[in-house]
């Protein structure tokens, strides 16, 4: 499959007023801790797709409702409103998009790279890509700036994106506040440690469990897609009694603990080593006073970072795994968020030095899972004009990252769920051993 780029533009905002030029829109607590590079994303759709023209002008229209990405980042560090625009590039394909292309695109990475823009350069803070195919599909790779937004937000300005090319109202409506909801309290009240969560001294390596050894020179990181249907995963949680639990426990705290045994277990860990799952936990739903708006447009994103021995992992029952998960996750509430905005104004980070522990520049997992939970995106709600995707794949840039996962909803539509999960070659024929293969029940004998 072969993608010729035919053009390549800046589009600006097409506002109905002055818009907001010259502003300079401080970074929140919350961005300034979040990851310092590009995401990206890849949607197929299904013909009738619609014309150039018509993408280019609804992108022009919901850049308007959304002049942050059509901006630069700035000192501060700011988004500057300078209405400079947002990358769009035209391209197709020689092929059709059949269904052994979709097949490749959902492990092979360097086809998948072609889909959309690279970032390397990139003053622009979003850019994206439409491919045309020969079958009349069209592939749409997007971009984008994670000091922007996180990833419901740039949900939310890709569903806008559609909204505006459809000519419809777009919704929810973005809200563009970054410095009210997240104002300090008076006296601030620092309830947890946040030093070496999620912020760091300088020299200090992010989450640092040792055995970086397993990460070999010259070892290449692949892409296994894994598809776990209903009724499997109903299986999985059947394992994992609540105990009288208040709380049933969820299909994604369920999957996280497998897959953090499988990817555990696929690397071969001594007993003894340290091992984390870092899991992004979204702030909009814990937050209580004030409540973020569903249309904030920021981050508002923090992570959880459950934490045990390979041992400890792989000797006990599953829902040793999934009761850590549960209580740290659960543990980020209103009360969590709301300390950190304290000492992330308090002065330590600036006489500290601290650093955010989400450094891309340092990303080496090691003996680590990192987890990335697209389950709560509606993909149905991305229209631009030709019926939602029938696609999506997360993009990694350069390269992807050994255990760094996604876990969305598939597209088959029936409850099932796919897992993206990239590790080390030596280690991935182990996972794929173990992936599909349920835990053992653990006697309850054997649990006292």
């Amino acid at each position: 499959m072969e993608i010729t780029v035919q053009s390549s533009k800046l589009v600006k905002p097409a506002y109905c007023d002055d818009g907001r030029a010259g502003d300079v829109i401080p970074l929140s607590v919350f961005d300034m801790v979040n990851y310092n590079e590009y995401i990206f994303y890849v949607y197929a759709f299904h013909p009738p797709a619609p014309p150039s023209v018509a993408l280019e002008a609804g992108l022009a229209r919901a850049l308007a409702a959304y002049p942050e990405w059509a901006g630069r980042l700035g000192d501060g560090p700011a988004i500057v409103l300078c209405d400079s625009g947002a990358r769009f590039v035209e391209a197709t394909a020689d092929s059709e998009l059949g269904s052994c292309a979709v097949a490749l695109l959902a492990t092979g990475n360097k086809e998948l790279m072609s889909l959309y823009p690279s970032c390397d350069g990139a003053e622009e803070l979003l850019l994206v890509q439409a491919t045309r195919f020969p079958c009349g599909s069209l592939v749409v790779g997007f971009t984008m700036h994670h000091k922007v937004a996180d990833g419901p937000a740039m949900w939310n300005f890709m569903v806008a994106w559609g909204q505006a090319t459809r000519g419809v109202a777009i919704n929810p409506v973005p809200v563009h506040d970054r410095r009210s909801l997240f104002a300090r309290r008076g006296p601030p009240q620092i309830m947890f440690e946040h030093r070496g969560v999620e912020l760091k001294r300088r020299d200090e390596k992010p989450g640092s469990c040792g055995g970086d050894g397993i990460v070999h020179a010259g070892d290449e990181v692949v892409v296994h897609k894994v598809h776990f249907s209903q009724e499997w995963i109903m299986e999985l949680k059947s394992l994992v009694p609540d105990g009288g639990a208040p709380r049933s426990y969820t299909t994604l705290q369920c999957l996280a603990a497998h897959l953090w045994r499988c990817v555990t277990k696929a690397r071969g860990l001594d007993g003894r080593q340290a091992t984390r799952i870092r899991i992004a936990v979204n702030g909009r739903t814990r937050m209580r006073r004030p409540r973020v708006p569903e249309g904030y447009i920021g981050s508002v994103v923090l992570w959880a970072w459950p934490t045990t021995t390979a041992r400890q992992l792989l000797d006990r029952p599953l829902r040793y795994a999934v009761e850590l998960i549960s209580e740290e996750v659960a543990r980020m509430d209103d009360a969590y968020f709301r300390s950190f905005i304290d000492f992330a104004a308090s002065g330590a980070v600036e006489e500290e030095k601290l650093v955010p522990t989400a450094d891309a520049a340092e990303v080496r997992l090691g003996t680590n899972v990192d987890l990335d939970s697209l389950l709560a995106i509606p993909f149905p709600k991305l229209d631009l004009g030709c019926g939602a995707p029938f696609f999506f794949r997360p993009g990694y840039s350069p390269a992807p990252v050994d255990g760094a996962i996604y876990v969305v909803k598939s597209f088959v539509g029936d409850g099932s769920v796919d897992a993206y999960v990239p590790l080390c070659s030596r280690a991935m024929d182990n996972f794929k051993k173990c992936c599909y293969s349920l835990p053992v029940p653990v006697p309850v004998a054997a649990r006292l």
